[in-house]
């Protein structure tokens, strides 16, 4: 079947939703933008263009593999309920990549060789909100019980997804967390104001409907041993996600006002929340910060510090600065293309600057006053490979008094509880896995950053599920009542 409208994309322009002006939503940490009304939205759905190879959703696209073109394709013809049924066969948790995902579907839309692309995050997010609020989310209870007992460690994006793939499965779930409240990065790591803990809420009460227990505020390998879960739990799943962050370590880093990012990310998050006083959090009001590394963590901090009222925001990243692209379309399509890409955050006030390293930091009786950096310049060596020089003669200085870490997670956190299991780590330092997703110890497994190192919530959730399917297939074939 043909899509609905063929010329769609060459009689529609791409129309995303409203944001609030920066200095309204600089007085607040809620969601900022304004869906646009249905009928708009199937307009938009209308530009999908039957292309016939649909990069949306291949190797360079979507990592749950989607079924855009059908659901474009529904939103268009008005059909809301049989798109959200396309929507909830491959991804668990549309309301969160719909709003926090960068969307590689759309820089491999073909549309986007030569145009703008189709909004295909925003169609996503408008489906599963249109579903909660016609009640089509409903728990989905198993037509039997397996009584096997599998423990799911970590309550992430690949936590829940695979939680919920093995309790419809029928087997018996309990997600364990450390924090106080189950979410993972997306409760403590991502503001407010890009999703709010409500949206993570809402879908945490659909699991618990489902049979899955939640066991907060324990901390598997501390308060409970990795033996006793071996031993009540037929298989146990790994997904703590990639929790050691890259240091900085030069001189002056021990200084009061140098943090981790994702420190001052979870102590505000939890602040908004309402579990930590205003005093009890770091503030930038009024001060100079510097976020260093160039990511969505550091996007992150510069968003939280304007709302704080900083006095200036600096960002700096070690590697060169990206090329430029004004146009709409997509230079390295089907490819994430390599080019400048401005956030929300730092629409609301930022300073930029690409190729800094940093080489100390000052201060006055343990209190940062200063940072001292260098400029860096990259070549590309005989075997292709990136270099960096330092420039001669570029050394600055500037005056700091908040610097927010933000270079990265290198891999998962080597704690008690992988020394307890023994388990093997890769090359990279990840927990290594086979192709079913089990580690190297017998029935126990691993799924999501844990083992990919850092990546994207979708593919967490991609992988929360293959490894729910991996599991699922060891119980039948390996367990035995």
């Amino acid at each position: 079947q043909l899509m609905g409208k063929p010329t769609g994309f060459l009689e529609q322009h791409r129309k995303e939703a409203a944001k609030e002006p920066v200095r309204q939503r600089l007085g607040h940490y809620r969601e900022f933008t304004t869906a646009l009304e249905s009928a708009e939205l199937s307009t938009q759905g209308s530009r999908c263009m039957d292309c016939g190879i649909p990069f949306c959703h291949s190797s360079f696209g979507c990592p749950v593999n989607n079924l855009i073109p059908e659901w474009n394709d529904l939103v268009y013809r008005d059909l809301w309920h049989e798109a959200y049924k396309r929507l909830e066969m491959t991804n668990n948790f549309p309301e969160f990549t719909g709003r926090v995902c960068p969307a590689p579907c759309e820089t491999a839309c073909t549309l986007s060789l030569n145009d703008t692309s189709v909004t295909i995050k925003q169609l996503e997010l408008a489906i599963i909100e249109k579903a909660f609020e016609k009640n089509w989310v409903k728990p989905i209870i198993p037509d039997f019980c397996s009584g096997k007992k599998v423990a799911v460690i970590g309550s992430g994006p690949a936590g829940l997804a695979a939680a919920q793939q093995l309790r419809r499965m029928g087997h018996e779930v309990t997600i364990f967390e450390k924090s106080l409240k189950a979410g993972g990065i997306l409760r403590y790591g991502i503001p407010d104001f890009k999703l709010e803990k409500s949206i993570i809420d809402r879908r945490l009460d659909q699991l618990k409907k489902e049979g899955i227990r939640f066991e907060t505020n324990v901390n598997i390998g501390e308060d409970i041993s990795a033996r006793y879960l071996q031993k009540t739990f037929d298989v146990v799943l790994l997904t703590i996600g990639a929790g050691q962050p890259r240091n900085l370590p030069v001189p002056g880093r021990e200084l009061n006002g140098i943090h981790l990012a994702m420190d001052y990310l979870t102590a505000v998050n939890k602040y908004v929340e309402g579990s930590l006083n205003e005093n009890e959090i770091i503030s930038a009001k009024d001060k100079n910060v510097l976020v260093i590394g160039g990511g969505d963590t550091g996007s992150d901090c510069v968003g939280i510090a304007n709302r704080q009222g900083a006095k200036n925001v600096y960002q700096f990243e070690i590697l060169p600065k990206p090329r430029e692209w004004n146009n709409s379309w997509n230079p390295e399509w089907p490819n994430w293309p390599n080019i400048i890409r401005t956030s929300t955050s730092h629409e609301e006030g930022c300073k930029q600057d690409w190729s800094i390293q940093t080489e100390s930091f000052e201060g006055n009786n343990g209190q940062l006053k200063k940072g001292h950096f260098k400029r860096l310049e990259w070549n590309t060596s005989t075997d292709g490979k990136m270099q960096m020089e330092e420039l001669p003669g570029t050394d600055f200085t500037m005056d700091v008094d908040l610097v927010f870490l933000a270079m990265g997670f290198v891999h998962v956190e080597h704690n008690r509880l992988l020394s307890q299991l023994s388990a093997a780590f890769d090359e990279r330092a990840n927990i290594k896995i086979d192709e079913n997703y089990m580690t190297s110890v017998k029935g126990i497994f691993s799924a999501g950053d844990a083992q990919t190192g850092p990546s994207l919530v979708v593919r967490a959730i991609d992988h929360g599920r293959r490894a729910a399917e991996a599991i699922d297939w060891y119980l039948k074939d390996n367990i035995t009542d």
